[in-house]
């Protein structure tokens, strides 16, 4: 697969690495040409370093690793190359506070899609720490990270799925692109925890088989009373 990177901060310096591992064809691309070739010779393995114009007319799918309030100007710049391609947004619209800068309007993954409105947008992997990206391959207690992954198109969905899967990490069916701004509520909440808090943010879930509550069957007990056993459904 072609992918293009738009930007050269740490999310495009962790997911493109993974991705020329698993042989695909990486171009970073960035408004100064010294980061871009600097990020490139580091992530090795053939990327090759290039304008953010170059990134987005090479790529099949164009990574926005862009901070929130920049990348709907660059992709409005771009929206011609990025016409009919995959453009995936892993950004986290996350102000001072942990508040939410899209609260009350479109999710930062909706404003790119305004911006290139022949783009397929798609959001994913914006709910780690981007040290967590780099891992080799995010696997927590023997279970590998799941990603949700949101967007309206299938095709797109599916190679999505495929770089989530050469990351390490198990893709996971978030919905539509209308459920982008879910998953950005959720990392400022995650954030808030996290950071603010020093919450274990995985403690606020049940396990998958408790997620109804538990159940509750009568049974009958050896002195003839009824008790109710409480388990897992």
């Amino acid at each position: 697969m072609r992918i293009g990177i738009l930007g050269t901060g740490n999310m495009a310096d962790a997911l493109a690495t993974h991705w020329v591992r698993a042989g695909h064809d990486v171009i970073v691309g960035g408004r100064d040409a010294h980061k871009a070739e600097r990020l490139a010779t580091r992530i090795g393995g053939g990327a090759k370093p290039g304008s953010l114009r170059a990134a987005a007319d090479s790529g099949q799918v164009v990574l926005a690793a862009l901070p929130f309030g920049v990348g709907v100007d660059v992709v409005r710049d771009l929206h011609v190359a990025l016409e009919g391609k995959v453009l995936l947004d892993c950004s986290n619209p996350v102000g001072p506070g942990f508040r939410l800068l899209t609260e009350g309007g479109a999710s930062a993954a909706q404003q790119l899609a305004t911006a290139a409105p022949g783009a397929h947008v798609v959001k994913a992997f914006n709910l780690c720490h981007e040290d967590v990206w780099r891992m080799r391959p995010p696997v927590f207690d023997g279970r590998p990270l799941a990603v949700p992954v949101c967007g309206d198109d299938e095709t797109a969905l599916g190679r999505v799925r495929e770089l989530v899967q050469d990351v390490g990490c198990e893709p996971v069916a978030g919905g539509g692109l209308e459920r982008a701004g879910l998953l950005e509520a959720t990392a400022a909440l995650f954030i808030a925890l996290w950071v603010g808090e020093g919450a274990d943010a995985q403690a606020i879930a049940p396990p998958l088989a408790y997620a109804a509550g538990p159940s509750h069957e009568e049974e009958e007990t050896e002195g003839g009373t009824r008790a109710f056993r409480q388990g897992p459904r």
